[in-house]
């Protein structure tokens, strides 16, 4: 069996072609991918080649883990499945290509613990579960040992946008959200993004990284409460160093938040179908998959692309 993919040949060479996949075992399914999203985080630090030394990372690859579908086939023991709508963090499913993390194609082949069912209305947002679920993976890891809600959030992009919802739906105040881009203020619901230059307080109790910038951190480090916490939200290229003194005097706790977990997803879901947590206005960017090579240069560059999506139906 083959599929038409997104491909990586090396940083900076993207193409879309036929690649061979690995046959389907009895615990497989195989996922008809209706769209897939785009990351401007980890991706973008593949396609520039600029991602730090990882398991698994080589050309060529077969980016993205944020697809959604629908199951068409499966083996032997996951044949109930057909016909499921799913969520795809990816699929490792090549001959001939490097899965890291391999979601962006037209097909895939997954274990079928890793196709994860998400309501079928949600049709495009449904990409955004992933960057849903770790943004309240982040949350829950300081929340559920009693820490403060964000009362800061750095960067006002999907991630920092969802860490902001995500705390107005578990109950706590509105956060503060910082972002240098003024095309970027706009958007917020029920909380308020301002530049950080205007920003005079220093007794925040939680702040949310969300930009990936590790030459913030002794600027958050003053801006902290004592006893306050920094959550490393974002995936940063660059060494994450901070300066002992003020962290000293504030008695500053950093956390870093990594992958979600099957229970986050399940969560979020549940917001999402209570009405709790909204996705919409998040999704700004449509593309045909056979226009994928000129959409990821611009989901990179262009300030007001939030995310862009790539459409599988045409091909």
């Amino acid at each position: 069996m083959n599929t038409l993919a997104v491909i990586l040949e090396a940083p900076e060479r993207i193409a879309l072609r036929s690649l061979e996949m690995k046959p389907v075992e009895a615990a497989d399914v195989v996922v008809d991918i209706a769209w897939s999203g785009i990351s401007t985080g980890t991706e973008k630090l593949l396609f520039t080649g600029r991602m730090p030394p990882f398991p698994g990372l080589g050309y060529p690859l077969v980016p993205g883990y944020e697809s959604v579908g629908r199951i068409s086939d499966a083996g032997a023991d996951a044949r109930g499945r057909i016909g499921d709508w799913v969520f795809v963090p990816g699929a490792n499913c090549y001959t001939d290509a490097r899965g890291l993390f391999g979601g962006t194609a037209q097909r895939v082949i997954v274990p079928s613990t890793r196709a994860l069912p998400i309501p079928e209305h949600l049709g495009e947002a449904g990409v955004l579960c992933a960057l849903a679920a770790t943004a309240l993976h982040a949350i829950k890891g300081g929340f559920a040992k009693g820490a403060a809600l964000p009362d800061l959030i750095i960067g006002h992009g999907v991630l920092g946008r969802l860490l902001a919802r995500l705390t107005l739906a578990l109950g706590g105040a509105a956060p503060t959200v910082w972002e240098v881009n003024p095309a970027r203020r706009t958007g917020a619901a029920d909380y308020n993004v301002i530049d950080p230059a205007a920003d005079e307080r220093r007794d925040y109790r939680a702040i949310y990284d969300a930009s990936g910038d590790a030459n913030l951190i002794d600027d958050l480090v003053m801006r902290l409460a004592k006893g306050g916490e920094i959550v490393l939200a974002g995936f940063y290229s660059e060494r994450v160093s901070f300066a002992f003194p003020a962290a000293f005097m504030r008695e500053a706790h950093f956390r870093i938040a990594a992958e979600w977990q099957p229970d986050d997803l399940a969560e979020t879901r549940s917001l999402i179908e209570c009405g709790r947590l909204d996705l919409t206005g998040l999704i700004t960017n449509r593309c045909a998959a056979g226009a994928a090579l000129a959409a990821y240069p611009q989901a990179f560059s262009d300030p007001d692309c939030l995310k862009m999506v790539l459409d599988w139906s045409e091909c």
